[in-house]
């Protein structure tokens, strides 16, 4: 049986060069970074000199960089920081972020009775950046943005530079999860100034379980868990040496090759897009996701005419590897939280499917899947 894997904007395949760097560090970079003597010095070395390379890329300094397990635990370190200890009472974000933000601002809604406000979308889930901007203005609170840079279901990509604007002309803050986008699409903090934003390896071809905070210098970040001083003070436990390394390898094979890879992966959408429109009539695609200018190039959802309540499940079976929505709620019985937010509730219960791609995949495997559908389907 063929293996087709179209899901990668929940996690994608670590590259051989990644593995090769992991198994390096493991074998040779085994001390604990805290330790003072030399074996020790080794791996804090090797952990410096990724989160310098690392920050590089976004035109940042080091120090702005906070390793963490991934960009759920990065999200809840700024949100929590933002009103533990910057002040900040009123939270402005929109109902279609990841829940690694909503959970986190309903929780902190109950603890600390903060205010949260969701900005207007329109149909297809474009953030209403008029709305966006009269609640910025409409009380001189301490206030924090947080809206994600590419929506994991729908692809839709939010424009940073005019967010920014108005956090600055508002001072505001402005937090951005940018999982979706980091190691896709460039973000130069010097030409757009986000305060906040995180990353997760695990999405640009590197290990699971490590990624990272920027968090702009001068705001002093306290832990949400404690147990030693790792991270300047900002998160205790041990660093994560191996995978931190991996994730600096990804990372710089993600921006050697974006340009030539990213060209590659959206003439691959665009073919699929193209035949989907030729062997089904009445599918339609969420949000932006099919738009080549407003849409990652990875992200496509498609909406098929009515429910089909097998579909992911036969596609599985004939190996092929997609989702309903966002990996972190597969075995949730409410649906996307994203398309209830977007749609009517009778297009929303239609059968929709996410397709996301890499450099790995290939034409002959979207004719496969063009072809399984078929069979199906009709």
């Amino acid at each position: 049986m063929k293996t087709i894997y179209l899901d990668n904007a929940a996690t994608t395949p670590i590259l051989p060069e990644v593995i090769d760097a992991i198994s390096i560090a493991m074998a040779n970079v085994y001390g604990n970074p805290s330790s003072i003597h030399h074996i020790g010095r080794k791996a804090k070395s090797m952990v410096e000199t990724a989160r310098k390379n690392i920050a590089k890329h976004f035109n940042a300094s080091a120090q702005e960089i906070v390793f963490t397990a991934g960009g759920s635990e990065a999200d809840n370190l700024i949100l929590r920081n933002a009103v533990t200890n910057l002040g900040v009472t009123t939270i402005i974000s929109s109902k279609i972020e990841h829940h690694a933000v909503l959970h986190t601002l309903e929780n902190l809604q109950k603890e600390f009775g903060i205010t949260v406000k969701f900005v207007d979308l329109d149909e297809i889930g474009n953030v209403n950046y008029r709305h966006l901007e009269q609640v910025l203005q409409e009380s001189d609170e301490r206030k924090l943005v947080s809206l994600m840079h590419v929506n994991n279901e729908i692809g839709n990509i939010l424009d940073l530079k005019l967010v920014s604007q108005f956090c600055v002309a508002n001072n505001a803050l402005f937090h951005c999860d940018a999982v979706q986008g980091v190691g896709h699409f460039n973000i130069d903090i010097n030409q757009t100034p986000i305060d906040f934003f995180v990353a997760s390896a695990h999405k640009f071809h590197g290990p699971k379980g490590v990624g990272f905070a920027f968090i702009k210098r001068g705001f002093g970040i306290q832990p949400i868990f404690h147990g030693g001083e790792q991270e300047r003070g900002a998160r205790a436990g041990t660093e994560n040496v191996h995978s931190i390394f991996g994730m600096e390898k990804a990372l710089e094979i993600s921006f050697k090759n974006m340009q030539k890879e990213s060209a590659y992966i959206q003439q691959l959408k665009n073919y699929f897009i193209e035949e989907l429109k030729r062997n089904f009539t009445g599918i339609e695609f969420n949000g932006q996701s099919a738009s080549e200018s407003d849409s990652s190039y990875i992200i496509l959802n498609v909406r098929f005419p009515k429910n089909y309540a097998m579909l992911l499940f036969n596609l599985d079976l004939k190996g092929i590897a997609v989702s309903g929505g966002s990996a972190c709620q597969s075995g949730s019985n409410m649906g996307s939280h994203v398309l209830h937010a977007i749609l009517p509730e009778k297009e929303a219960e239609k059968t929709s499917v996410r397709f996301s791609f890499s450099k790995f995949n290939t034409k002959e495997e979207i004719d496969y899947v063009i072809q399984t559908l078929i069979k199906l389907i009709k």
